[in-house]
């Protein structure tokens, strides 16, 4: 009976995955195996779309007349020297003849499957494959999902979204950034970076700057009242802000004043009230993905630190 390839996202979880899988796994460079199983992990993206000049050599020289670049296929290529090494790893491991089963992994979302679909893809792999979900790293959650393989077809629409976010972005950043650089290299040192996602995002950040920076304080007054019921009950008073319609704030301090004058002293009457009851679980103990989340929401910690 053959092995089962398992490719992880990253080592950390590599190894948590290798704990629940049954028999005792050896330490080797770049990945575990035991009696029936072989871990790897990918270490985020190892395999990224090339570089315009890896389709043809003219294009080193940045040209308006040879925009749009506009590849009929997209070619992959290793990321980096780095990435070369984990790569050739799992290349190596994806051709051996006792592996006959490969496991998918890598994070349970859209860049997860790309990361797997790319790498798969680069090392010309042909072996079936099946698909780990997992959105916890629990114990009882590997577990669960280990026993859940699903076919790697239920997840190709993802996988498709995915390379389609990719190559848009590669389409719009290459194109757009060569134009603007080309059009403004009298006026910036180095090239203007525009993006899909970037350029509309720095466009918002610009505009929202623009407007603090031209915001003029204006005062206002507000109208805070202290009731006491009718019924003596010490102790129990009630608090309220004076709203015209939807708007508590008000231009001037004889507006404001005229409110106070209006209502000081007056009996007030309670014209809707609601209640509800509410029950509220006690939160469950942490697990790596929701301490992950809390960590970095906190204190800014990446999920290698928290892991």
């Amino acid at each position: 009976m053959g092995k089962t390839l398992v490719i992880a996202e990253k080592p950390s979880v590599g190894r948590d995955l290798a704990r629940v899988l049954p028999g005792a796994f050896a330490k080797h460079e770049g990945f575990l195996e035991s009696g029936g199983h072989i871990m790897t992990w990918a270490v985020g993206h190892l395999v990224q779309l090339a570089e315009p000049d890896e389709y043809d050599p003219k294009y080193k020289k940045w040209r308006m007349a040879d925009l749009p670049i506009v590849p009929g296929e997209f070619r992959l290529v290793v990321r980096d020297e780095r990435s070369k090494k984990q790569f050739g790893v799992i290349s190596k491991l994806l051709k051996r003849a006792d592996v006959d089963r490969v496991v998918n992994a890598c994070d349970a979302g859209r860049e997860g499957e790309l990361i797997f679909a790319w790498t798969f893809e680069k090392a010309n792999a042909k072996k079936p494959v099946e698909r780990l979900w997992l959105s916890s790293m629990t114990q009882s959650a590997i577990k669960a999902a280990l026993g859940d393989l699903r076919p790697r077809d239920a997840f190709a629409r993802l996988e498709e979204a995915a390379r389609s976010r990719s190559e848009a972005d590669w389409i719009v950043g290459m194109n757009a950034t060569r134009a603007a650089t080309i059009r403004l290299r009298s006026s910036f040192d180095g090239a203007v970076s525009l993006g899909r996602v970037q350029t509309p995002t720095l466009a918002i950040l610009a505009r929202r700057e623009e407007e603090i920076r031209a915001f003029k304080a204006e005062p206002y007054w507000l109208v805070d009242a202290t009731f006491e019921p009718t019924d003596g009950v010490p102790g129990r008073s009630y608090s309220g802000r004076y709203h015209a319609g939807a708007q508590p704030r008000l231009a001037t301090a004889e507006k404001a004043e005229g409110v106070v004058a209006a209502v000081r002293g007056q009996a007030g009457v309670i014209t809707k009230l609601e209640t509800s009851t509410k029950k509220e679980r006690p939160p469950l103990l942490y697990d790596l993905t929701s301490l992950q989340r809390d960590a970095n929401t906190r204190f800014g910690f990446s999920a290698r630190r928290s892991a």
